[in-house]
């Protein structure tokens, strides 16, 4: 593994959102929802695809607060342009649970 140092974990905007929409993602090339998150008046709403199908189902997405990386380039996926990487811990056999807030925060918090 790479040491990092502090300036370079600085520039990395991880803030909090709250997903406001979830809708299939058929034409992914493995199984994924297309995102909608809501991360404040000073970041806005922005589109993320997440391989989280195995775990999440759409109506257990809708209000929850996850973690994102707001700062790197949007990445073109098929037809779908994603704004933010939203975080998770991946397991052995590529089971992905999210990062999240165990209390409500203000979305756009920036995680640090």
């Amino acid at each position: 593994m790479e040491t990092i140092n502090w300036n370079d974990f600085e520039k990395v905007e991880m803030r909090v959102g709250t997903i406001i929409e979830v809708n299939d993602f058929p034409e992914a090339n493995k199984p994924a929802y297309k995102l909608v998150i809501d991360f404040g008046n000073a970041n806005g709403i922005k589109k993320s695809s997440a391989q989280i199908t195995k775990r999440y189902a759409k109506l257990d997405l809708l209000g929850k607060q996850i973690v994102a990386v707001v700062n790197f380039p949007d990445k073109q996926i098929g037809k779908f342009r994603s704004e933010c990487l939203v975080l998770g811990s991946v397991g052995n056999d590529n089971d992905i649970v999210l990062l999240s807030s165990d209390l409500k925060v203000e979305n756009g918090l920036r995680i640090g």
